[in-house]
């Protein structure tokens, strides 16, 4: 329940941001009017979440075991390259996430209200939709009834409370350590979804060695008991996993974390050029979401910061013709 209730909550606040974001900017350019196709899309992309959900649930239901295994299995590993996707991405752009939207939307309101719609269903749709894929691989790996249903539920509608504070103003949280703290979480959750998945594969027989097994602690760990529920509930956990879903299990789990840990830019060789092209280009985002006023503002920085490295360069010049000349 809880993994469920913190994919909920991580893929629910995304979209709330997102929701937040663009409300806000309408409503601070005086767009008030054009709230509605926002709402639209937004509706549109929770149906289209739900629809897809639901023929996820209902559609498999008509298949033979081992088609629904295959499937499972499949989808696993679909929804945890999402889900990989998703935590980098947003690791590499929540801090220029504002400007985007800010840009996306003034490009919308340009074509009119067909293209505000477009611009909210795919912005939200796309957090639907790996939502609506990922919990019901982890509510079938759990076997665990509705709870881990409820449990997404929660943490959806938590996602919606914090995104409308935030909106208020009510709330202020560190979104970025709250965006590591949960995706390092999520890629635990995901290497216990994909060891799943492998297993289902191997009951489909996609894959081979289901008899293999890596270890056996079901006297230790019960499945029924209360803390082998919460362990399978939690993190997918299997007492007795085959030695290939170990093996995948680790090669997914160190490495996907290790690099979702390191520093941002962690090995590459970035030079003060590429830096400073790159704070520039930063820089020039913001200016262009800001308005008229903050793109002469940020303009006359830049003019600023050209003119200060012009005079370092000619006193490193200057200095080294001194020493020359001596």
């Amino acid at each position: 329940m809880f993994s469920n209730f913190l994919i909920g909550l991580r893929e629910g606040l995304e979209a709330s941001l997102v929701v937040c974001i663009l409300i806000a900017y309408l409503v601070k350019t005086g767009n008030r009017s054009k709230l509605l196709p926002i709402w639209l899309g937004v509706s549109i992309a929770v149906v289209v979440s739900l629809a897809f959900g639901a023929g996820l649930e209902f559609g498999s239901q008509e298949m033979t075991f081992k088609a629904q295994e295959a499937l499972g299995g499949s989808l696993s590993i679909v929804s945890v390259g999402l889900v990989t996707w998703m935590v980098f991405w947003m690791r590499r752009t929540a801090r220029h996430l504002k400007a985007e939207l800010h840009g996306k939307l003034d490009a919308a309101l340009a074509m009119g209200t067909g293209a505000l719609v477009a611009t909210a269903l795919l912005a939200v749709g796309r957090e639907g939709l790996e939502t609506s894929l990922f919990v019901w691989r982890a509510v079938h790996a759990a076997d665990d009834g509705w709870h881990p249903m409820i449990g997404a539920l929660l943490g959806i509608a938590t996602a919606v409370v914090l995104g409308w504070l935030f909106y208020r103003g009510a709330l202020r949280i560190n979104l970025a350590k709250f965006f590591s703290w949960t995706g390092g979480m999520l890629v635990v959750v995901a290497a216990g979804v994909l060891a799943y998945g492998v297993h289902d594969l191997q009951e489909a027989e996609f894959l081979g060695g289901l008899q293999n097994r890596a270890f056996d602690i079901s006297a230790t760990i019960p499945p029924d008991s209360w803390y082998g529920t919460l362990l399978k509930g939690t993190f997918n956990f299997q007492p007795d996993p085959t030695v290939l879903q170990v093996t995948v299990w680790a090669l997914y789990l160190i490495p996907t974390l290790a690099l979702f840990l390191a520093p941002v830019g962690f090995g590459r060789s970035v030079g003060a050029t590429d830096q400073k092209a790159q704070k520039a280009t930063d820089e020039k985002s913001e200016a262009d979401s800001a308005g008229d006023g903050a793109r002469d503002s940020d303009g006359a920085e830049h003019d600023g910061e050209r003119v200060r490295d012009g005079a370092r360069r000619a006193g490193g010049r200057a200095g080294g013709d001194e020493v020359r000349g001596r």
